[in-house]
Protein backbone atom coordinates (compact mmCIF):
# COMPACT_ATOMS: atom_id res chain seq x y z
CA UNK A 1 0.00 0.00 0.00
CA UNK A 2 1.33 3.45 -1.14
CA UNK A 3 1.08 6.39 1.59
CA UNK A 4 -0.42 10.03 0.10
CA UNK A 5 2.28 12.28 0.61
CA UNK A 6 -0.68 15.09 0.85
CA UNK A 7 -2.25 13.15 3.88
CA UNK A 8 1.41 11.96 5.46
CA UNK A 9 3.52 14.72 6.33
CA UNK A 10 6.96 14.44 7.77
CA UNK A 11 7.78 17.06 10.52
CA UNK A 12 9.07 20.44 9.82
CA UNK A 13 12.56 20.80 10.67
CA UNK A 14 13.06 24.47 12.08
CA UNK A 15 16.22 25.92 11.91
CA UNK A 16 16.03 29.02 14.23
CA UNK A 17 19.60 30.73 15.80
CA UNK A 18 17.89 33.50 17.38
CA UNK A 19 16.29 31.39 20.54
CA UNK A 20 19.93 30.75 21.44
CA UNK A 21 21.00 34.37 20.86
CA UNK A 22 21.48 35.49 24.59
CA UNK A 23 22.81 32.16 25.51
CA UNK A 24 25.21 32.90 23.00
CA UNK A 25 26.18 36.87 24.17
CA UNK A 26 26.02 35.41 27.63
CA UNK A 27 28.89 33.61 26.60
CA UNK A 28 30.66 36.27 24.84
CA UNK A 29 30.09 39.23 27.56
CA UNK A 30 31.78 36.37 29.68
CA UNK A 31 34.76 35.52 28.07
CA UNK A 32 34.99 39.39 27.30
CA UNK A 33 35.41 40.44 30.66
CA UNK A 34 37.67 37.41 31.38
CA UNK A 35 39.80 38.91 29.13
CA UNK A 36 39.82 42.47 30.40
CA UNK A 37 39.75 41.52 34.28
CA UNK A 38 42.40 39.34 33.71
CA UNK A 39 40.87 36.23 34.54
CA UNK A 40 39.37 37.35 37.52
CA UNK A 41 35.22 36.56 36.50
CA UNK A 42 36.19 33.12 36.51
CA UNK A 43 37.31 32.47 40.15
CA UNK A 44 35.26 30.43 42.18
CA UNK A 45 35.03 33.29 44.70
CA UNK A 46 33.42 35.88 42.00
CA UNK A 47 31.44 32.99 40.70
CA UNK A 48 29.79 32.46 43.95
CA UNK A 49 29.26 36.18 44.54
CA UNK A 50 27.53 36.36 41.35
CA UNK A 51 25.20 33.66 42.14
CA UNK A 52 24.78 34.95 45.44
CA UNK A 53 24.39 38.94 44.24
CA UNK A 54 21.46 38.05 41.29
CA UNK A 55 19.76 35.99 43.18
CA UNK A 56 16.94 38.29 44.12
CA UNK A 57 16.97 39.56 40.00
CA UNK A 58 16.19 36.26 38.95
CA UNK A 59 13.54 35.79 41.52
CA UNK A 60 11.48 38.93 40.22
CA UNK A 61 12.65 38.25 36.72
CA UNK A 62 10.04 35.37 37.23
CA UNK A 63 7.45 36.99 38.54
CA UNK A 64 8.23 39.89 35.95
CA UNK A 65 8.07 37.86 32.96
CA UNK A 66 4.26 36.66 33.60
CA UNK A 67 2.81 40.48 33.80
CA UNK A 68 5.37 41.18 30.37
CA UNK A 69 3.68 38.19 28.77
CA UNK A 70 0.06 40.29 29.81
CA UNK A 71 1.88 42.80 27.68
CA UNK A 72 2.55 45.08 30.95
CA UNK A 73 5.08 45.50 33.69
CA UNK A 74 4.96 45.82 37.44
CA UNK A 75 6.91 49.17 38.03
CA UNK A 76 6.34 49.14 42.53
CA UNK A 77 8.69 45.67 42.96
CA UNK A 78 11.42 47.25 44.16
CA UNK A 79 9.62 49.01 46.80
CA UNK A 80 7.80 45.88 48.02
CA UNK A 81 10.78 44.48 47.92
CA UNK A 82 12.23 47.16 50.69
CA UNK A 83 8.91 47.17 52.51
CA UNK A 84 9.23 43.55 52.98
CA UNK A 85 12.56 43.31 53.97
CA UNK A 86 12.28 45.94 56.48
CA UNK A 87 8.92 44.33 57.64
CA UNK A 88 10.51 40.99 58.54
CA UNK A 89 13.83 42.50 59.84
CA UNK A 90 11.80 44.47 62.37
CA UNK A 91 9.63 41.39 63.67
CA UNK A 92 12.93 39.94 64.52
CA UNK A 93 15.30 42.55 65.88
CA UNK A 94 12.71 44.77 67.41
CA UNK A 95 9.73 42.01 68.38
CA UNK A 96 11.72 38.71 68.69
CA UNK A 97 9.71 36.94 66.84
CA UNK A 98 10.77 32.97 65.47
CA UNK A 99 12.41 33.39 61.86
CA UNK A 100 9.80 31.28 60.56
CA UNK A 101 6.54 33.57 61.72
CA UNK A 102 8.61 37.05 60.95
CA UNK A 103 9.44 35.09 56.85
CA UNK A 104 5.44 34.22 56.69
CA UNK A 105 3.95 37.63 58.10
CA UNK A 106 6.62 39.11 55.11
CA UNK A 107 5.40 37.21 52.48
CA UNK A 108 1.89 38.08 53.86
CA UNK A 109 2.09 41.42 53.17
CA UNK A 110 4.02 40.86 49.96
CA UNK A 111 1.15 39.10 48.45
CA UNK A 112 -1.48 41.68 50.24
CA UNK A 113 0.39 44.16 48.29
CA UNK A 114 0.33 42.27 45.25
CA UNK A 115 -3.49 41.32 45.67
CA UNK A 116 -4.09 45.39 45.86
CA UNK A 117 -2.74 46.01 43.08
CA UNK A 118 -4.15 43.23 41.13
CA UNK A 119 -7.50 44.88 41.99
CA UNK A 120 -7.34 47.93 40.73
CA UNK A 121 -6.29 46.75 37.36
CA UNK A 122 -8.80 43.77 36.79
CA UNK A 123 -11.62 44.62 38.33
CA UNK A 124 -11.84 48.93 38.25
CA UNK A 125 -9.57 48.40 34.68
CA UNK A 126 -7.09 50.85 35.91
CA UNK A 127 -3.88 50.78 33.75
CA UNK A 128 -1.04 48.84 35.34
CA UNK A 129 1.54 51.47 34.73
CA UNK A 130 -0.17 53.92 36.73
CA UNK A 131 -0.33 51.63 39.43
CA UNK A 132 2.22 50.23 39.78
CA UNK A 133 3.88 53.85 39.58
CA UNK A 134 1.29 54.42 42.49
CA UNK A 135 2.63 51.22 44.87
CA UNK A 136 6.30 52.21 43.92
CA UNK A 137 5.81 55.77 45.75
CA UNK A 138 3.65 53.88 48.70
CA UNK A 139 5.98 51.26 48.83
CA UNK A 140 8.96 53.33 49.19
CA UNK A 141 7.19 55.79 51.60
CA UNK A 142 6.16 52.69 54.17
CA UNK A 143 9.78 51.79 54.28
CA UNK A 144 10.97 54.94 55.25
CA UNK A 145 8.32 55.31 58.05
CA UNK A 146 8.44 51.87 59.69
CA UNK A 147 12.40 52.11 59.44
CA UNK A 148 12.43 55.87 60.45
CA UNK A 149 14.90 56.40 57.89
CA UNK A 150 17.51 54.13 59.52
CA UNK A 151 18.89 51.45 58.95
CA UNK A 152 17.18 47.73 60.66
CA UNK A 153 20.02 45.34 61.89
CA UNK A 154 22.01 43.14 62.11
CA UNK A 155 19.60 40.22 61.54
CA UNK A 156 20.70 36.61 63.66
CA UNK A 157 22.41 34.24 61.71
CA UNK A 158 19.37 31.75 61.61
CA UNK A 159 17.61 35.22 59.65
CA UNK A 160 20.60 34.87 57.14
CA UNK A 161 21.31 31.47 56.13
CA UNK A 162 18.41 32.09 53.16
CA UNK A 163 20.90 34.50 51.74
CA UNK A 164 24.78 33.73 52.86
CA UNK A 165 24.16 29.98 53.88
CA UNK A 166 25.51 26.65 51.90
CA UNK A 167 24.12 23.23 51.71
CA UNK A 168 25.87 20.43 53.46
CA UNK A 169 28.93 19.56 52.00
CA UNK A 170 31.81 16.62 51.91
CA UNK A 171 34.64 18.09 50.47
CA UNK A 172 37.68 15.59 49.01
CA UNK A 173 41.16 16.51 47.94
CA UNK A 174 41.06 17.66 43.96
CA UNK A 175 43.92 19.18 41.61
CA UNK A 176 45.60 20.97 44.18
CA UNK A 177 42.58 21.43 46.64
CA UNK A 178 39.29 20.62 47.52
CA UNK A 179 35.73 19.75 45.28
CA UNK A 180 32.56 19.25 46.99
CA UNK A 181 30.93 15.89 46.32
CA UNK A 182 27.21 17.44 46.86
CA UNK A 183 27.76 19.74 44.77
CA UNK A 184 29.00 17.71 42.11
CA UNK A 185 26.19 14.97 42.87
CA UNK A 186 23.80 17.98 42.45
CA UNK A 187 25.03 18.74 38.82
CA UNK A 188 24.58 14.87 37.58
CA UNK A 189 21.07 14.67 38.65
CA UNK A 190 20.55 18.21 36.70
CA UNK A 191 22.15 17.50 33.72
CA UNK A 192 20.36 13.86 33.12
CA UNK A 193 17.14 16.13 33.87
CA UNK A 194 17.97 18.25 31.19
CA UNK A 195 18.73 15.67 28.44
CA UNK A 196 15.91 14.14 29.78
CA UNK A 197 13.52 16.85 29.46
CA UNK A 198 14.65 17.56 25.69
CA UNK A 199 14.76 14.15 24.72
CA UNK A 200 10.85 14.03 26.06
CA UNK A 201 9.85 17.73 24.39
CA UNK A 202 11.37 16.52 20.83
CA UNK A 203 9.55 13.28 21.15
CA UNK A 204 6.10 14.55 21.59
CA UNK A 205 6.87 17.36 19.06
CA UNK A 206 7.77 14.92 16.88
CA UNK A 207 4.68 12.62 17.84
CA UNK A 208 2.36 15.33 17.25
CA UNK A 209 4.00 16.28 13.98
CA UNK A 210 5.39 19.89 15.10
CA UNK A 211 8.19 21.61 13.31
CA UNK A 212 11.44 20.54 15.21
CA UNK A 213 14.67 21.81 15.24
CA UNK A 214 17.30 19.67 13.50
CA UNK A 215 18.97 16.42 16.10
CA UNK A 216 22.29 18.07 15.00
CA UNK A 217 21.26 21.75 16.25
CA UNK A 218 19.93 20.23 19.66
CA UNK A 219 22.67 18.02 20.82
CA UNK A 220 25.23 21.07 20.31
CA UNK A 221 22.64 23.26 22.18
CA UNK A 222 22.49 20.35 24.88
CA UNK A 223 26.26 20.07 25.02
CA UNK A 224 26.69 24.23 25.13
CA UNK A 225 24.00 24.49 28.22
CA UNK A 226 25.72 21.24 29.96
CA UNK A 227 29.14 23.21 29.52
CA UNK A 228 27.60 26.28 31.11
CA UNK A 229 25.94 24.45 33.91
CA UNK A 230 29.22 22.46 34.66
CA UNK A 231 31.85 25.42 34.47
CA UNK A 232 29.28 27.17 37.34
CA UNK A 233 29.01 23.87 39.14
CA UNK A 234 32.45 22.88 39.24
CA UNK A 235 33.41 26.61 40.71
CA UNK A 236 30.80 26.62 43.17
CA UNK A 237 32.32 22.74 44.12
CA UNK A 238 35.69 24.38 44.32
CA UNK A 239 34.73 27.07 46.43
CA UNK A 240 31.94 26.59 49.48
CA UNK A 241 29.60 24.48 47.38
CA UNK A 242 25.65 25.30 46.67
CA UNK A 243 24.55 28.23 48.07
CA UNK A 244 21.04 27.87 49.88
CA UNK A 245 19.51 30.66 47.24
CA UNK A 246 20.50 28.63 44.09
CA UNK A 247 18.87 26.19 45.49
CA UNK A 248 15.74 28.24 46.41
CA UNK A 249 16.14 29.76 42.73
CA UNK A 250 16.37 26.55 41.18
CA UNK A 251 12.89 25.37 42.93
CA UNK A 252 11.32 28.64 41.97
CA UNK A 253 12.62 28.58 38.51
CA UNK A 254 11.61 24.51 38.03
CA UNK A 255 7.84 25.26 39.64
CA UNK A 256 7.37 28.31 37.08
CA UNK A 257 8.73 26.94 34.05
CA UNK A 258 6.33 24.09 34.50
CA UNK A 259 3.35 26.85 35.22
CA UNK A 260 3.65 28.42 32.09
CA UNK A 261 4.43 25.64 29.67
CA UNK A 262 2.39 22.76 30.64
CA UNK A 263 -0.75 24.14 32.99
CA UNK A 264 -3.91 25.63 31.81
CA UNK A 265 -2.93 28.61 33.71
CA UNK A 266 -0.05 29.09 31.81
CA UNK A 267 -1.39 29.00 28.39
CA UNK A 268 -4.57 31.65 29.59
CA UNK A 269 -1.30 33.99 30.15
CA UNK A 270 -0.09 33.68 26.45
CA UNK A 271 -3.51 34.02 25.24
CA UNK A 272 -4.18 37.19 26.93
CA UNK A 273 -0.98 38.57 26.10
CA UNK A 274 -1.76 37.43 22.22
CA UNK A 275 -4.95 39.37 22.31
CA UNK A 276 -6.98 40.11 25.49
CA UNK A 277 -10.10 40.68 23.89
CA UNK A 278 -9.95 37.19 21.22
CA UNK A 279 -9.18 35.61 24.69
CA UNK A 280 -12.26 36.87 26.43
CA UNK A 281 -13.90 35.31 24.06
CA UNK A 282 -12.64 32.21 24.28
CA UNK A 283 -13.91 31.63 27.78
CA UNK A 284 -10.79 32.94 29.89
CA UNK A 285 -11.75 35.04 32.93
CA UNK A 286 -8.93 38.00 32.01
CA UNK A 287 -10.20 39.25 35.15
CA UNK A 288 -9.21 36.62 37.16
CA UNK A 289 -5.66 36.10 35.40
CA UNK A 290 -4.39 39.42 35.89
CA UNK A 291 -5.44 39.11 39.47
CA UNK A 292 -3.19 36.36 40.34
CA UNK A 293 -0.29 37.50 37.79
CA UNK A 294 0.03 40.79 39.66
CA UNK A 295 -0.71 38.98 43.39
CA UNK A 296 2.31 36.35 42.54
CA UNK A 297 4.50 39.41 41.62
CA UNK A 298 3.60 40.80 45.06
CA UNK A 299 4.36 37.35 46.59
CA UNK A 300 7.83 36.75 44.50
CA UNK A 301 8.58 40.27 45.78
CA UNK A 302 8.69 39.47 49.51
CA UNK A 303 10.55 36.15 48.58
CA UNK A 304 13.36 38.47 46.66
CA UNK A 305 12.88 41.02 49.73
CA UNK A 306 13.81 38.37 52.30
CA UNK A 307 16.69 37.17 50.35
CA UNK A 308 18.66 40.67 50.19
CA UNK A 309 17.81 41.61 53.89
CA UNK A 310 19.35 37.82 54.99
CA UNK A 311 22.63 38.36 52.44
CA UNK A 312 23.04 41.99 53.56
CA UNK A 313 22.32 41.28 57.43
CA UNK A 314 20.01 44.08 57.92
CA UNK A 315 17.06 45.82 56.29
CA UNK A 316 17.32 49.22 54.62
CA UNK A 317 15.27 51.82 53.13
CA UNK A 318 16.74 51.83 49.96
CA UNK A 319 17.00 48.32 49.83
CA UNK A 320 15.23 47.24 46.10
CA UNK A 321 16.06 50.55 44.37
CA UNK A 322 16.32 50.54 40.95
CA UNK A 323 15.44 46.15 40.98
CA UNK A 324 12.24 47.05 38.63
CA UNK A 325 14.40 47.95 36.13
CA UNK A 326 16.63 45.06 36.02
CA UNK A 327 13.74 42.76 36.51
CA UNK A 328 12.12 44.33 33.35
CA UNK A 329 15.25 44.45 31.11
CA UNK A 330 16.21 40.60 32.33
CA UNK A 331 13.04 39.86 30.76
CA UNK A 332 13.42 41.70 27.57
CA UNK A 333 17.34 40.88 27.25
CA UNK A 334 15.87 36.99 27.72
CA UNK A 335 13.36 37.75 24.36
CA UNK A 336 10.00 38.55 25.82
CA UNK A 337 7.89 40.60 23.29
CA UNK A 338 6.94 44.26 24.95
CA UNK A 339 3.14 43.91 23.24
CA UNK A 340 3.28 40.31 25.46
CA UNK A 341 2.43 37.20 24.55
CA UNK A 342 6.06 35.66 24.01
CA UNK A 343 8.53 34.99 26.14
CA UNK A 344 9.50 32.20 28.36
CA UNK A 345 11.18 31.42 32.32
CA UNK A 346 13.99 30.07 31.26
CA UNK A 347 14.99 33.08 28.54
CA UNK A 348 14.04 35.47 31.72
CA UNK A 349 17.18 33.76 33.89
CA UNK A 350 19.53 34.11 30.79
CA UNK A 351 18.36 37.81 30.73
CA UNK A 352 19.05 37.86 34.37
CA UNK A 353 22.40 36.51 34.15
CA UNK A 354 23.64 38.66 31.49
CA UNK A 355 22.48 41.76 33.66
CA UNK A 356 24.39 40.00 36.23
CA UNK A 357 27.57 39.41 34.35
CA UNK A 358 27.71 42.75 33.01
CA UNK A 359 27.05 44.22 36.57
CA UNK A 360 30.03 41.81 37.86
CA UNK A 361 32.25 42.26 34.89
CA UNK A 362 32.40 46.34 34.84
CA UNK A 363 32.49 46.22 38.86
CA UNK A 364 35.58 43.66 38.35
CA UNK A 365 37.60 46.39 35.74
CA UNK A 366 36.60 49.20 38.06
CA UNK A 367 34.00 51.25 35.77
CA UNK A 368 31.86 53.70 37.17
CA UNK A 369 28.23 53.47 37.70
CA UNK A 370 27.54 55.89 35.75
CA UNK A 371 29.13 54.01 32.66
CA UNK A 372 28.32 50.99 34.00
CA UNK A 373 24.41 52.47 33.34
CA UNK A 374 24.51 53.65 30.26
CA UNK A 375 25.83 50.12 28.99
CA UNK A 376 23.32 48.30 30.65
CA UNK A 377 20.94 50.95 29.10
CA UNK A 378 22.33 49.89 25.28
CA UNK A 379 22.26 46.41 25.74
CA UNK A 380 18.42 46.34 27.02
CA UNK A 381 17.93 48.85 23.73
CA UNK A 382 20.25 46.29 21.76
CA UNK A 383 18.06 43.53 22.41
CA UNK A 384 14.55 44.63 22.11
CA UNK A 385 15.37 46.55 18.60
CA UNK A 386 16.64 43.05 17.68
CA UNK A 387 13.72 40.96 18.76
CA UNK A 388 11.52 44.01 16.59
CA UNK A 389 13.55 44.10 13.74
CA UNK A 390 14.09 39.96 13.37
CA UNK A 391 9.71 39.99 13.12
CA UNK A 392 8.97 42.94 11.02
CA UNK A 393 11.77 40.33 8.67
CA UNK A 394 9.34 37.56 8.92
CA UNK A 395 6.33 39.81 8.53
Amino acid sequence: MELNKDTVESPKINIDIKQYAMVIALIAIFLLFYLLSGGKNASPININNLVMQNGYVIILAVGMLLCVLTGNIDLGVGSIVALCGATSAILVVDMDLPVILAFLIALLVGTASGAFVGFFVSQLKIPPFVVTLATMLMGRGLTYTMLQAQTKGPTPAAYNLIGVGFLTTVKVPFANGTIDLVTVFIAIAASILIIFAEFRSYRTKLKYNFSVNPLGQIIVKEIVILFVMWFFIYKLARNNGIPNVLVLVGILVGIYHFITGYTVAGRQIYALGGNEKAARFSGVNTKKVFFWVYTNMGFLSAVAGIVLSARNGSATPKAGDGFELDAIASCYIGGAAAAGGVGTIIGAVVGAFVMGVLNNGMSLIGLSTDIQKVVKGAVLLGAVTFDILSKRKKG
